[in-house]
């Protein structure tokens, strides 16, 4: 293959060019993945995960009791963005700490109030966006832990 003419000759600037660019272009890259990746990061999941584990055992037989209460319970919120907990027990009463997943807003303590047989609605709306609900839901001295995402 023939060059034509007017074409100028690969040297070793045009090489030196490329390779910078190629790797402004990594660095550019890993920069902003840590920069959102710190960003979006909210916290630890514990504070100690060596403590986590020895309770581990606990939390499981924990759960266990609770499921054989037979309870059924779910979350949800309405237009409002008031928290609706939906139970089958019509006497359970509620409260819930409502925390953004990504920690960026401080955790929001609920009360609800019945509105239904087995139908609760929290007195608090929540302010837009995604937030996990920690319920504890109790009926004649026993309870029941949930966790829900509501947005």
């Amino acid at each position: 293959m023939t060059r034509p003419a007017n074409a100028r000759p690969f040297t070793g600037r045009h090489m030196t060019a490329i390779l910078v660019a190629f790797f402004a272009v990594v660095v550019a890259v890993n920069i902003t993945m840590a920069r959102l990746a710190i960003g979006t990061f909210g916290g630890t999941v514990v504070d100690n995960s060596y403590v986590a584990s020895q309770k581990f055992n606990g939390w499981l037989k924990d759960a266990e009791a609770q499921k054989a209460l037979g309870w059924t319970a779910s979350a949800s919120l309405d237009a409002d963005r008031h928290a609706i907990v939906a139970i089958d027990r019509p006497d359970a009463t509620a409260r819930a700490t409502a925390r953004h997943p990504l920690g960026r807003a401080p955790d929001i303590a609920l009360d609800f109030v019945p509105v239904a047989p087995g139908r609760l609605r929290s007195v608090q709306a929540l302010p837009a966006g995604r937030w996990t609900l920690h319920l504890t839901i109790d009926r004649q001295g026993r309870t029941m832990r949930l966790m829900e995402t509501v947005k």
